[in-house]
């Protein structure tokens, strides 16, 4: 799938809570560092993890599921790191318990048409297979600084 790039900067701009589902606590995991990443850029993420629950991250105390998420938080954006036969689930419970949810996305390698089609049937923007680190970075200039996303492929410095 390819997602235009105004679509994407749509997204990320709007979303303000982001509920990361699979994240881990360790690191060395690309579900921490990217989790770390977006709350360093301002929003708030409420940490996914049943093994997990009870400890913080993020200045945030990881909940076991979707459904411990109370309203008020107004997740509008979950983020999932979790194989794609495991995400139909995780899509029901986010249009179940998350009232205030607009956007679907799935990480890098994650894919579901299933539940694509079931978040979009309830009004929701769905990305799968990408990552919104990755995005935000590219979006909004921050791989510019390492040289990166200038739009030309050289070998000279």
């Amino acid at each position: 799938m390819r997602y235009s790039d105004p679509y994407l900067r749509q997204l990320l701009t709007r979303t303000k809570v982001i509920a990361c589902v699979g994240v881990s606590p360790n690191p060395v995991r690309p579900s921490h560092y990217v989790a770390r990443y977006l709350s360093l850029k301002g929003y708030r993420v409420i940490p996914v993890n049943p093994g997990h629950a009870g400890t913080e991250l993020f200045g945030e105390t990881v909940v076991p599921d979707l459904a411990a998420i109370p309203a008020e938080a107004e997740v509008d954006m979950v983020d999932i790191f979790r194989r794609s036969e495991h995400v139909p689930p995780i899509v029901d419970a986010a249009l179940e318990h998350l009232p205030a949810l607009r956007t679907v996305w799935m990480q890098i390698g994650v894919e579901n048409a299933e539940a694509a089609a079931a978040a979009e049937a309830r009004g929701c923007d769905v990305v799968q297979n990408l990552c919104p680190k990755m995005e935000h970075q590219r979006l909004f200039g921050e791989l510019r600084k390492a040289g990166f996303n200038t739009g030309v492929i050289s070998s000279k410095l």
